[in-house]
């Protein structure tokens, strides 16, 4: 790992129940312009679909709309499914974004469907793909994105020679391997797939092979994050994100619901466990604890830069929170560096 530790973003611009998703949305800008000014890395945001309480189904269109909201930070996906579309389309539309907005989009691409089976038939989807199409799909869409090749018969214009960075995203082996192979980032999905953490990492890290891309492995691992004043009044917060996870068991809508004191009262033992399976990876607490668990989490996977999922209730409450995290990041460099600076001994 470098000597660097870059934090980003990934937002599904959560919805309270009732609410317009404008006003979810204008959430999102203000968070994005107030992480850029943090120094965050990239704001990206997910791809969802037919889920009540979250406002992220068109993904490149939200791209654009932070985009145009801020200056410098970078923007993308986290990520676009691919399989959703057609490669053609997606070189299209991020060809735009790069257009409009150059050099700070980013293209992360997934292989789920980022819904149920009845949203997989109404995007289009053959209901028996598999996600083992997603590699002749990912070279495909480098081959409309790349410099155009003789006698390519379709090009996207715009697209076509953008180079838009491209992050393979997973949450398990697969893409981690892909991604290794083929060069690339990878970015791996620990705010709700924990227990697959460190097997895909080793695949990644054991396939890689330098590209023109890469020359070295380039890891980044979403977890969730919840800074607050003290370790208490960050449990009280997570219990929002608690909550989303026990709803999405139950197939119920997953809007953003009001801190409580205690989860006690709401799930059953089987469900607490499975919550807390997937919230594994959860980093809550004061400065303090959640340095020590930033560092604990990049000595163990080696990551170069941490995805940071915020959820919560209060919009001044996830400000408050990312405000934190990148402070104690910017603690952890100022260590590194200091430890590793050379020392002046006097003669």
């Amino acid at each position: 790992m470098s000597n660097e530790l870059a934090v980003s973003v990934l937002d599904l611009v959560g919805m309270r129940a009732g609410e317009p998703a404008g006003s979810a949305i204008a959430r999102s800008v203000d968070l994005a312009q107030h992480v850029e000014s943090w120094g965050y890395k990239r704001y990206w945001l997910a791809e969802h679909h037919g889920i009540h309480g979250l406002a992220c189904s068109a993904t490149a269109v939200l791209i654009g709309h932070v985009a145009g909201a801020t200056k410098t930070i970078r923007v993308g996906s986290g990520g676009v499914m691919l399989p959703n579309h057609a490669p053609l389309v997606v070189a299209e539309q991020f060809g735009t974004l790069e257009a409009l907005y150059p050099g700070r989009i980013d293209l992360g691409l997934g292989r789920a469907p980022g819904g149920d089976a009845y949203m997989m038939r109404a995007l289009r989807r053959d209901l028996r793909q598999t996600g083992d199409d997603f590699p002749a799909l990912l070279d495909e869409l480098r081959t409309y994105l790349g410099p155009e090749r003789p006698g390519q018969l379709v090009q996207a214009i715009p697209g076509q020679g953008s180079n838009v960075p491209i992050t393979l995203l997973g949450s398990s082996g697969f893409s981690a391997q892909l991604a290794g192979m083929l060069g690339l980032p990878f970015a791996f999905a620990a705010h709700f797939s924990p227990e697959y953490l460190h097997p895909s990492v080793q695949l990644y890290r054991g396939r890689f092979q330098p590209s023109e891309v890469l020359r070295r492995p380039y890891l980044m691992v979403a977890v969730p994050v919840i800074a607050a004043e003290t370790d208490a009044a960050a449990r009280r917060l997570f219990t929002t994100a608690q909550q989303r996870f026990l709803r999405l068991i139950r197939n119920q809508p997953v809007e953003l619901l009001p801190p409580v004191e205690s989860m006690e009262p709401l799930w059953r033992d089987s469900e607490r466990a499975a919550v807390e399976n997937k919230l594994g990876a959860a980093i809550v607490g004061s400065n303090a604890t959640v340095r020590a668990g930033l560092e604990k989490l990049v000595a163990e996977t080696g990551a170069d830069e941490v995805i940071v999922v915020s959820d919560s209730y209060d919009h001044a409450d996830r400000l408050q929170s990312y405000e934190r995290v990148a402070g104690v990041a910017a603690k952890i460099v100022a260590a590194k560096n200091q430890v590793k600076s050379p020392v002046a001994v006097e003669a």
